[in-house]
């Protein structure tokens, strides 16, 4: 206390001097209109500028949960696509009888942990066996395929990627629905893919689409990416050519695990028939 007095009584004149310009200042704007409308302004401009700001941090700092919530929203939307359910149509006497019973289940999860620059890539959700998600299932993403699930434990799950040099899926051409598959290009690019063995009946075009066909994991139409070149090597009677791959696998944040209710049915299915073969 004793030093905080000595300092003031030291620099007394400068604290007096800056007591008497506040008051000054305090009286100029206070009894003159436009001084007066002028400070308003200002105040209000910098208050307003201050507020914008907290505002945007604030955002910011929600964006985690604003994220989560719009992932659900996409889940919850893509589950009611006409595209997930299975059509169960018979006719009777000139009546048609539709029952919709959904064959695809889709199963939001976030990505916690991803690689791209490797031969072999996996990502890492944060849901697992407790949420439903099972070995052999497809993984997609708002902008297309990601990979399948490979292993599972009760809260979390690993994906092999797209990006893997076993990685394979059946795929086809949008346009003309010639069916071919779709792998990682060897030069492991993490933006392209190759489509392979399509028929060389086939007549693709550069920009074409190149989507699921409805063979795997995956329904039919999801989005794989765009031929981007038609120049690869052929394979004797088929045709391969290059994809430019629409999903951004460096990007990646949220995932919707694919569950497909008829594909214990249809694997038993086709073991006997391979068995009785």
């Amino acid at each position: 206390m004793r030093n905080l007095l000595i300092f003031i009584t030291k620099y007394n004149a400068f604290f007096l001097f800056i007591i008497f310009e506040v008051a000054s200042l305090i009286i100029y704007i206070k009894y003159n209109s436009f001084q007066k409308a002028s400070f308003i302004n200002s105040s209000n401009e910098v208050t307003g500028g201050f507020y914008a700001k907290m505002s945007e941090f604030n955002s910011y700092l929600k964006l985690k949960e604003e994220n989560d919530e719009l992932a659900r929203e996409n889940s919850r939307l893509r589950n009611q696509l006409k595209s997930s359910f299975y059509v169960d149509t018979v006719n009777k006497h000139k009546v048609t009888d539709t029952i919709y019973k959904r064959q695809y289940e889709y199963i939001v999860a976030r990505v916690i942990n991803n690689s791209t620059n490797h031969a072999n890539n996996y990502l890492t959700i944060n849901k697992g066996s407790q949420q439903g998600i099972a070995k052999g299932m497809g993984v997609m993403c708002n902008l297309g395929i990601v990979g399948k699930v490979i292993i599972v434990s009760e809260h979390f799950s690993v994906i092999q990627s797209l990006l893997h040099k076993d990685s394979q899926f059946s795929a086809m051409l949008a346009n003309n629905k010639e069916i071919g598959t779709i792998e990682w290009g060897d030069d492991l690019n993490p933006h392209k893919g190759i489509l392979k063995d399509v028929s060389n009946n086939a007549v693709p075009k550069v920009g074409e689409q190149v989507v699921t066909s409805g063979y795997s994991l995956f329904p039919t139409g999801i989005p794989i990416g765009k031929i981007s070149n038609l120049h690869t090597k052929a394979g004797g009677y088929a045709l391969n050519m290059e994809v430019a791959l629409a999903v951004d696998f460096s990007k990646l944040q949220y995932v919707d695990v694919i569950n497909n209710k008829f594909a214990t049915e249809q694997e038993g299915l086709e073991a006997q028939q391979k068995k009785d073969e």
